[in-house]
């Protein structure tokens, strides 16, 4: 019993400082200033590459996130045409799983912060209460890199991001930026569009991260189908440092509900 006390009134404090600070670590890596920090947040340049085609080319600029720049060349397959398209200056593309994973971490750090050195944790079952919360928001914030949004390719051609460029994008031409893991993707689909009098069988794709050649869909008053589809990547390597700090952390939170649940077997402690 005397070890138990030690371990809610010591052990749990020195390990919530330590995610603490791990956390606060995770939290600098997304490179957005706090409210009331007004520094600019710095801009960071990124070649997009893939292993198999040199189809796609490009340079994309991250500001916190925020896609603040994109410079994309695209080899037309038919006719080797090479077509240049940017961001107009005035537009920016949020990345939303990047502010969500931010937002998750933030309330992390606050519901440790919430037990300061000076809170007397009465039993382990508060202890095992607050470990699941965090490592709920900790779950939240690794997935939201980890598992990119599916979507249609209606979605897509309806999307902000189509109208964010310079040239305007040619309606045979779909984009899409998303994170995965600790890379930033992008998509770009090329499409031909199905005759009316077409005696192909017209099946619409559902939602997908990436939709493949044949996938078919209609926009507006008319049909489309994928012709071809380029995948080009970058790593972000602060988003791979996140990552890490997020797997430590739930590690620290599995740890300590693993000791406090053998302490809690042998006794069932209630305070005096």
């Amino acid at each position: 019993e005397e070890e138990f006390k030690w371990l809610l009134q010591e052990e749990v404090h020195a390990v919530l400082r330590q995610l603490q600070d791990i956390l606060k670590e995770a939290s600098h890596r997304f490179a957005l200033p706090t409210s009331g920090s007004g520094g600019a947040v710095k801009q960071e340049n990124f070649v997009l590459s893939t292993s198999g085609t040199d189809q796609v080319k490009g340079v994309l600029t991250l500001q916190g996130d925020a896609l603040c720049q994109a410079d994309v060349n695209l080899k037309m397959p038919r006719n080797n045409q090479l077509l240049h398209f940017a961001f107009r200056e005035d537009k920016q593309w949020k990345l939303q799983q990047i502010q969500d994973a931010r937002n998750h971490v933030n309330q992390a750090i606050y519901l440790l912060m919430n037990r300061d050195v000076n809170y007397q944790f009465k039993t382990g079952l508060e202890v095992l209460k607050l470990m699941d919360a965090v490592m709920l928001q900790l779950s939240r914030a690794r997935n939201r890199l980890t598992t990119p949004a599916t979507l249609t390719l209606p979605e897509i051609a309806s999307s902000g991001l189509t109208k964010m460029f310079t040239p305007v994008l040619p309606p045979d031409i779909l984009v899409n930026f998303y994170i995965n893991l600790n890379k930033l993707c992008l998509t770009v689909y090329q499409l031909h569009m199905l005759q009316p009098s077409t005696t192909k069988n017209f099946k619409p794709a559902g939602g997908s991260v990436l939709h493949n050649p044949g996938a078919m869909f209609e926009f507006g008053s008319q049909r489309y189908e994928v012709s071809h589809v380029h995948k080009v990547e970058c790593v972000v390597p602060w988003l791979n440092d996140a990552l890490v700090f997020f797997t430590v952390s739930l590690q620290l939170c599995q740890q300590l509900k693993d000791k406090i649940s053998v302490f809690s077997s042998y006794w069932n402690y209630r305070p005096y």
